[in-house]
């Protein structure tokens, strides 16, 4: 019960970090974009990266679902293939998207992200293909655990500004817009990492369970 719960609150924080972020876009107006954007190319792949990437999101739930992916098989296959060629979509605009990443730091962040969400997500599609679904089910993880890198990401900036503020003695030498866009900077690499961390445990809880 405790596991369901939980479950439903990341589902409801997810959606709830992720529409506000996604609205200034669903408006197809350029002056809206919470990123500079230098042209409608960059704006096209923009805004298809993030549609792609919500779909992703959502179908990514419904995936892990007990009710739809015991009771309903074949339901479950077809949301799966709407993930799939989702994330395919959203990951390889993703890697045109990084082109236009000024920061070192944030574009090699986003890059390894692209890349290891279409590899992940491709593992999950072929073991699903050959009936590997043991192997299927663990690369899914590891493909959803990267999708909601979005919704970590975003978590964590608060406590990556706390974190910045005391390595700094309590001080903002720099300003605070500068405090802002550092933290900006690595939010991808800490949601990564801490996404990581707790997908391989909970695969490694279930192998040894």
């Amino acid at each position: 019960m405790m596991q369901k719960k939980g479950w439903w609150i990341l589902v409801i924080v997810s959606v709830g970090i992720m529409i506000p972020f996604m609205v200034p876009y669903l408006t197809l107006n350029p002056a809206n974009s919470r990123v500079d954007i230098t042209s409608t190319t960059q704006y096209s792949i923009l805004v298809t990266h993030i549609g792609c990437a919500f779909i992703a999101l959502i179908t990514g739930f419904l995936q892990f679902m007990d009710r739809i992916r015991l009771k309903n098989p074949k339901v479950h296959r077809y949301v799966g293939r709407i993930y799939v060629v989702s994330v395919f979509i959203s990951g390889i605009l993703a890697l045109a998207v990084v082109f236009y990443i000024e920061n070192f730091t944030k574009a090699t962040a986003f890059l390894t992200l692209a890349i290891l969400w279409l590899f992940t997500c491709w593992k999950g599609y072929r073991t699903a293909v050959k009936g590997h679904f043991n192997a299927h089910r663990i690369w899914m993880m590891r493909s959803f655990g990267i999708t909601l890198v979005a919704v970590s990401a975003r978590v964590l900036v608060p406590v990556l500004l706390i974190t910045y503020y005391t390595f700094n003695g309590f001080m903002l030498p720099e300003g605070r817009d500068k405090m802002i866009e550092e933290v900006l900077n690595v939010n991808i690499w800490a949601g990564l990492v801490l996404n990581f961390v707790i997908v391989e445990w909970i695969i490694l809880n279930k192998k040894t369970g």
